[in-house]
């Protein structure tokens, strides 16, 4: 029977509780001014604490006429401060909440709300602004839809200190974009934030702090001005490094290592300065070890990977502080069975990410690791270290993935462990399975580690290769991301080095003339030179030459003389010659360039160029063709003197770049002889 009875009464229980929602509403719409306000102070009491009750508000229609009464110039201050209360106190709730005050147009109406000269009435509009603002489903760009908005909000930072928190905080939470950067800057935000630094509320010392972060990330024009900026007598940088001390909050701390690492990075603060060498660093580190809060061991270590990323000496100075390299190895058994954590639901939020600290392990690994071999060494012989790599690369978490194969590009810069780690561990097994699906942020990564395993010291070449890893390269070739053509056309040219004769029509026949010559003529240098280098592996060795040239030698040709007369670097332009003299060294291919005046004109032309790696690429052609103990050499000798080289030659020998006067020397002797 107890069954029975249960359905209707959650009906009714139901039925009450929108009952009372309900006579909440409706109070808002009393004619009597004094009856509304004490239903808008009753209904605030009724939302304290209580989801239910403020969605069930919201779906009554409780926003609007809050909104209404709110933008009243009848109404009382008292009224309408008690509306943006009970307004902020809704935008507490849930996400939904949010948008359906984000929809009901709450944040013009709000912020029409700062122009009334009362403070408690501002007061209350910027506090609910500020949690209307920092919830992830807001469109930060709608404090940006009016100009007016940015210059009135600088102005009542000076009004409390209740203003200052709540602005600083929008600001913080709303510069997303160099755009945002830009207008707050211009708008005065470094001086007007600067002195709230020395505040005596740490609310507002810490908001201000924030914004100072997101105003350096990457900002060349703002880190320069605030490397300037005095408070108090005292410059801001020694302002951010009083904060960095041990007896400040953890969080303040964090914060103001990273502004000094943001303004470090754009230029601003040398990497060789006290404050980042003796301060920054050691607090980011600290930052990493066991007893911090998942969430600042995270930071900490991402800023600190951020910080270290462009330079060798502080990468080198972390790995010997404080046993950086081994610190980081706990990330990867948090929490364990026996931790220390007693409170139920930090363990559970704490479990839901922990993959946030493998990411952030496997980032600051890679930064670590990115340039000193000894660094590299001492990750890849931490404990596990590559099965734990080989097993992010297949995690569930898209971001851990990333930067589990970051890690995995960073140690593939060592030839040491191309040898040992990556191929007891078969890396490239679990790299080429990432690489079949994959997004192109991981794709990028995961193409240029997989151009460090083909190089032809690595033990993992001949597997991959006969993974049928070609037409895979071949299609990022085809990629619109310049990134991928180039990593793709990358590794087809480190594959094709010194490689059979097999591989190399394999690449040709995968890859099709069509498309190499579509790469010979693309727009991104680097895809350009990369395809070059493939063209000059595949032309190596006199069979191979002979092979390639006979079935696509007028194509090549053609190819080659548009690069030569078009408006291409120094580089280009010498990778290029260099694809002419392999052809030469054929012994029917050279027949292609002897045929052909025009190109001969061109070799000529370089042979008295300004610059002298042109020069020397193209005297070795000429030296290929005229070499006497090939058939045809006394024809082809006398061909090129009629054209005017031996001339050229002779002047050569007196170059006073030794290398070019001896290679000149060489050339001249095939005539001696």
């Amino acid at each position: 029977m107890a069954c029975l009875l249960e359905a209707p009464l959650r009906i009714s229980v139901l039925s009450e509780v929108t009952a009372t929602s309900r006579h909440y509403v409706d109070r808002l719409f009393d004619p009597d001014p004094q009856k509304v306000l004490q239903g808008v102070i009753d209904m605030k009491n009724a939302v304290i604490g209580n989801n239910k009750q403020k969605a069930n508000l919201i779906v009554l229609g409780a926003v609007p006429r809050l909104l209404y009464l709110l933008q009243q110039s009848s109404s009382s201050l008292e009224l309408r401060t008690e509306c943006a209360v009970v307004l902020g106190s809704l935008a507490m709730g849930t996400e939904n909440n949010i948008k359906s005050l984000v929809d009901c147009h709450i944040i013009p109406a709000l912020l029409q709300g700062l122009l009334c000269p009362d403070l408690i009435f501002i007061e209350a509009c910027l506090r609910c602004l500020r949690t209307v603002f920092i919830s992830p489903v807001t469109p930060v760009q709608l404090l940006y839809t009016d100009p007016t908005v940015i210059p009135h909000l600088m102005s009542l930072l000076s009004r409390s200190q209740r203003t200052q928190e709540y602005i600083t905080q929008i600001f913080s939470h709303c510069c997303k974009t160099p755009e945002h950067q830009t207008v707050l800057f211009n708008h005065g935000a470094i001086q007007n934030i600067a002195p709230l630094l020395i505040s005596p509320s740490y609310k507002v010392r810490m908001q201000a702090l924030k914004c100072f972060s997101v105003l350096a990330y990457e900002n060349t024009q703002v880190s320069m001005t605030l490397v300037n900026v005095l408070v108090d007598g005292e410059l801001l940088s020694q302002v951010f490094v009083r904060m960095m001390q041990r007896d400040q909050p953890i969080e303040m701390q964090l914060t103001a290592a990273k502004c000094l690492t943001y303004m470090c990075r754009a230029g601003a603060i040398k990497t060789d300065d006290s404050c980042i060498v003796l301060k920054t660093l050691p607090c980011l580190v600290r930052m990493c070890s066991k007893e911090h809060l998942l969430e600042e061991r995270v930071e900490g270590a991402e800023t600190l990977a951020y910080l270290m990323e462009p330079d060798v000496e502080l990468q080198r100075i972390a790995s010997t502080t404080d046993h950086l390299v081994a610190m980081l190895a706990d990330y990867f058994k948090y929490p364990s069975s026996v931790s220390a954590i007693t409170d139920i639901k930090r363990l559970d939020h704490d479990l839901k990410h922990a993959h946030e600290l493998r990411q952030a392990a496997f980032k600051l690994y890679a930064s670590l690791g990115s340039n000193d071999e000894d660094i590299r060494k001492k990750i890849t012989e931490t404990e596990n270290m590559m099965d734990r790599i080989v097993s992010g690369l297949s995690e569930s978490s898209i971001k851990v993935r990333l930067a589990a194969v970051r890690c995995l590009h960073s140690l593939s810069r060592s030839v040491q462990q191309l040898r040992t780690s990556f191929h007891d561990h078969a890396v490239w097994k679990p790299l080429m399975k990432l690489l079949q699906n994959a997004p192109d942020e991981v794709l990028v990564m995961a193409s240029s580690t997989l151009c460090n395993l083909l190089l032809e010291f690595s033990p993992s070449k001949e597997p991959i290769l006969e993974s049928g890893v070609i037409e895979l390269l071949c299609s990022l070739t085809q990629s619109d991301s310049p990134a991928l053509r180039v990593n793709g056309i990358w590794a087809l040219m480190n594959m094709a080095f010194q490689a059979d004769q097999k591989v190399k029509v394999e690449i040709v026949r995968c890859l099709g003339t069509e498309q190499l010559f579509r790469l010979l003529s693309d727009p991104d240098t680097n895809v350009l030179m990369k395809t070059l280098g493939l063209l000059r592996n595949l032309l190596s060795t006199r069979p191979h030459i002979d092979q390639i040239m006979s079935s696509h030698g007028k194509q090549i040709m053609q190819a080659v003389t548009l690069i030569l007369e078009a408006e291409h670097s120094i580089e280009v332009k010498e990778q290029t010659l260099c694809i002419l003299a392999n052809i030469g060294d054929g012994n029917t291919a050279k027949d292609l360039i002897m045929t052909n005046d025009d190109t001969l004109q061109k070799i000529k032309y370089y042979m008295g160029h300004s610059n002298v790696k042109l020069q020397l690429a193209a005297t070795f052609c000429i030296s290929n063709l005229i070499w006497n103990e090939e058939d045809g050499s006394q024809e082809r000798q006398d061909k090129l003197r009629e054209m005017g080289f031996v001339d050229i030659l002779h002047k050569l020998t007196q170059a006073p770049d030794s290398n070019l006067s001896d290679r000149a020397k060489t050339a001249m002797q095939q005539y001696l002889a």
